[in-house]
This record gives C-alpha cells, sequence and structure tokens, in this order.
C-alpha cells in the first residue's frame, strides 16, 4: 500500500492514488509494499528501496548512508505497545529529493495520529525533511507515553512488593506472578531501549546531513532538541531498567524469606518434639526390670515429662526472641 501526502501551507493533505504526479506529494508512506509497488516506485523516483532484508541488518553501515543523492535512515520503533510485548520492526526513512519516503511493515501509533494531527495544524511540513522531523517528534512522544505507562506499572509493582506490615501476607503464588511481570515489565523497557538506541543514531545523521544540505537555522534546532530528549529518554529507561532489577531482587529475597520462615517452624518443631520422642523412645523399651513399670501413676509420670520436655524448648525460644 502506498500513501501520499502532499503539502498545503504546512499541512499534510490525503492524495490517494499511487499514479498521481509524484511532484505534488512531499511524503510517501510505503506501508507493506508489494515488489511491484517498489519497482514502481523506484523507477519513478530514481532510488533503491531497501528490501525487508536490508532493513533489518545490524551495521550501522546498512541502517544509515547516502545513496544516489538519497538519504537512507532505519529505526526500530514499536508497534501494539499498549501491552508488554510490542512488535518490534524496522522502519526505513529515505530523504530524497526534497520529498520523505517511509517505508515499513507494521503501524507503529505514531503513524496513526500524526498525519491525522498534520492535517489539522500547521506543523511545519512544506519539505520532505520538515515531515521528517515533525514525525520524528511524534515518534519521540510516542516513547515517551510508554516509558510513562511502564513506570506507573512498576510503582504500582514496588507497592506491591513492600506491603505495610497491616497488609494481608503475600503468598507463594503471588510472588510468582510478580516475577512474571517484572519479567514482562523488563523486556518492555530493553525494547525500547533498543528504539531509542537506534533513533538517537539516526538523529545524528540527520543532523550532519543537515548542516551539509544547509537546512534552515529552525529545522537544526528541532533535530538539536530531538537528541536531547532522546538522550533524556534513554537515561529513563535506564532507571526504570534499574529499578527494575532492584525489584527483581527485591523480589528473590522476599522469596527467601518467606522459605526460611517455613524451614525456620519446621526446624523449632522438630527441636520441640525431640526430647518427648526420646522419653516416649525409653520407656518404649521392652526391657523386664524397669522401676516405673511398677508404678501406679508411673503412665501419667511419663505424660506429664513429655509434655514438660516439649514446653521447656518452646518457652526458651520465645524468650529468645526465635519464634
Amino acid at each position: 500500500m502506498i500513501r501520499g501526502y502532499r503539502n498545503e501551507a504546512g499541512r499534510l493533505r490525503p492524495q490517494e492514488g499511487a499514479q498521481e504526479p509524484l511532484d505534488t506529494l512531499v511524503w510517501l508512506d510505503l506501508v507493506n509494499p508489494t515488489d511491484a509497488e517498489e519497482a514502481d516506485i523506484e523507477k519513478r523516483l530514481g532510488i533503491d528501496v531497501p528490501t525487508r532484508e536490508e532493513m533489518e541488518e545490524i551495521e550501522i553501515s546498512s541502517r544509515l548512508y547516502n545513496e544516489d543523492g538519497a538519504a537512507f535512515m532505519t529505526a526500530t520503533l514499536p508497534a501494539q505497545a499498549d501491552g508488554d510485548d510490542p512488535q518490534m520492526l524496522p522502519v526505513t526513512f529515505v530523504l530524497a529529493a526534497n520529498r520523505l519516503i517511509t517505508v515499513r511493515y507494521h503501524e507503529p501509533r505514531a503513524f496513526q495520529t500524526f498525519p491525522q494531527r498534520a492535517e489539522k495544524l500547521a506543523m511545519g511540513c512544506e519539505t520532505g525533511e520538515g515531515v521528517l522531523v515533525a514525525l520524528l517528534e511524534a515518534i519521540v512522544d510516542r516513547l515517551a507515553d510508554i516509558l510513562e505507562r511502564a513506570g506507573r506499572e512498576i510503582d504500582i509493582i514496588s507497592r506491591d512488593i513492600f506491603r505495610h506490615k497491616g497488609a494481608k501476607p503475600s503468598k507463594s503464588q503471588d510472588f510468582q506472578k510478580v516475577l512474571e511481570t517484572i519479567g514482562r515489565k523488563g523486556d518492555l523497557i530493553s525494547n525500547i531501549r533498543d528504539s531509542l538506541v537506534t533513533l538517537e543514531r539516526l538523529i545524528g545523521f540527520l543532523g550532519q546531513g543537515a548542516i551539509q544540505r544547509k537546512t534552515d537555522k529552525e529545522t537544526r534546532e528541532r533535530i538539536k532538541t530531538l537528541s536531547r530528549d532522546v538522550r533524556s529518554l534513554s537515561d529513563h529507561d535506564s532507571f526504570l531498567s534499574q529499578k527494575i532489577t532492584f525489584l527483581l531482587d527485591a523480589t528473590l529475597g522476599m522469596v527467601n524469606i518467606e522459605q526460611n520462615a517455613i524451614i525456620k517452624i519446621f526446624s523449632v518443631a522438630a527441636v520441640v518434639f525431640l526430647p518427648p520422642t526420646l522419653i516416649a523412645s525409653i520407656y518404649g523399651m521392652n526391657f523386664e526390670h524397669m522401676p516405673e513399670l511398677e508404678w501406679l501413676l508411673g503412665y501419667p509420670f511419663a505424660l506429664g515429662l513429655m509434655v514438660l520436655s516439649a514446653v521447656l524448648p518452646y518457652l526458651f525460644f520465645k524468650n529468645r526472641g526465635w519464634l
């Protein structure tokens, strides 16, 4: 699918039909393009549109480069990020002949909201570079929203772990759910960090190109602001990652405390019942000559001795504060 947008006084207007003259368009959005659509765009613009395999290259040289007078920039962006398992796929931005071409195979939220907003408000979309800067601003805002939501949810996890003394104690299965939630948040934070790293490299490459193209001062300042925003988000992402690590360690510590408490109960019970067991074992011996066998109160005496031998260790442990 090819979506075209033309400029009207700094605003974007959708232009239907891929066969319309490209001279009137400032932005071509290729969504899941077919081979025929890629070939048509390549023929009409004289550029080589990267394939999906080329977009997924890890090397920086394969993601950021200039070719045939066009600048090719690829970043990894999240889609369906309202949950903890976003779809992370690359998106390629191509600046060619004062026109922006985007190639993507998923639907990041910014690509849905930005055209609608740019159609209503003048956002400096007179050129392809202006559209790219405004689109990157929308992408960074979206990443900030994702991190903000993740931060709130991490705070909720923290409150669940460090409950007040009067709160209901956690159960083992609750700790398992907490660990699963922490793991999902950790994956989300890691994915956003990867996206921010690619965006930081892209914006740096864009800023160098803007100097070479002698872009107007306002656009260069917006690019610098974008770079600062991405670094701030990266710092916030690192903080959340450290908090996730701390909560993971704290949860594992809580699990160990609970296990130690259970083992402590069994240990105390074993010590408490050890003396009565010894006494019962002695009087369970089948020897003929045992003085207590002839006593009238021999049986109550043995029972009382067993109870006393159990109560004394319990009181000792209680007095020492071990229970």
